[in-house]
């Protein structure tokens, strides 16, 4: 396990922006742009940034996600296979990020980007009604598990913006509204949270010193992010989801460019 050592300030500057993450995240995913960089900006190694962030990001996921299933704004059978696949994808990758060294876990968000971007953009409409009862149970059930097992494996590879990308996932590819997809999202993202959390907790790699305030901090944003989603649907998630897309845009190019 590296040692690190984090100052009060830096500690408070993680709280603020872990606090803000968790408000994006619960409405839109992508909360972990704000956060991993915040916690990588106090000069902590990689991997142990990854292993707080992880364990921050859960514990508002687990409050948004409860939101989201009170309010019946989930497909809860749908969402449980995607988690199972979200569960099993995320800690393989996990394990192999530890292999990985930090240049390579920058550089390789960027080939999802172009795709990402173009769905959502040649895509304006969708999100608004729920047709998913137009695919078959089987259909549904084969989709629900792909979508967990693809994005629960770079939610343990890379991170930010994977609840975005569970986002569009349900709407357009299983046509659920926007809210309910969010609802789904939310499940998805905590059984692949909990993966990664798993395997960097037991390979040393979360300062709690960190992850602990840092994690208090995350449930108040998700409370407040995720209330905005529940009362405003569509309306507000879908602008939410394009400020994280391009913020993600920003990132990945700031980061290939250094």
């Amino acid at each position: 396990m590296e040692t690190f050592t984090l100052s009060i300030p830096a500690l408070c500057m993680i709280c603020f922006f872990v606090f803000l993450a968790g408000f994006v995240d619960a409405a839109a995913g992508g909360g972990g742009l704000i956060s991993l960089p915040a916690y990588m900006a106090t000069g902590m190694p990689a991997h142990m940034a990854y292993g707080c962030n992880k364990f921050s990001s859960a514990c508002g996921t687990t409050l948004a996600s409860f939101r989201f299933f009170r309010n019946r704004a989930m497909d809860i059978p749908v969402a449980l296979l995607a988690a199972a696949g979200s569960f099993c994808g995320s800690g393989l990758a996990a394990q192999i990020v530890l292999l990985l060294d930090d240049d390579f876990l920058k550089k390789i968000v960027i080939v999802f980007l172009p795709v990402a971007a173009a769905i959502i953009f040649l895509n304006r409409g969708y999100g608004e009604e729920n047709l998913s009862d137009t695919l078959s149970k089987k259909k549904k059930i084969f989709m629900a598990i792909l979508i967990g097992l693809f994005i629960g494996f770079y939610d343990g590879m890379v991170g930010p913006g994977t609840g975005t990308f569970a986002i569009i996932a349900f709407s357009i590819i299983m046509k659920y509204d926007l809210k309910t997809a969010s609802g789904n999202a939310k499940i998805l993202n905590l059984a692949s949270n909990y993966a990664s959390l798993i395997t960097y907790a037991l390979s040393g790699n979360v300062l709690w010193m960190a992850a602990l305030p840092a994690a208090a901090c995350n449930v108040m944003g998700s409370y407040f992010g995720s209330g905005m989603a529940l009362k405003k649907g569509a309306a507000f998630i879908r602008p939410m989801i394009l400020v994280v897309m391009v913020l993600l845009m920003f990132k990945i190019v700031y980061d290939v460019i250094l």
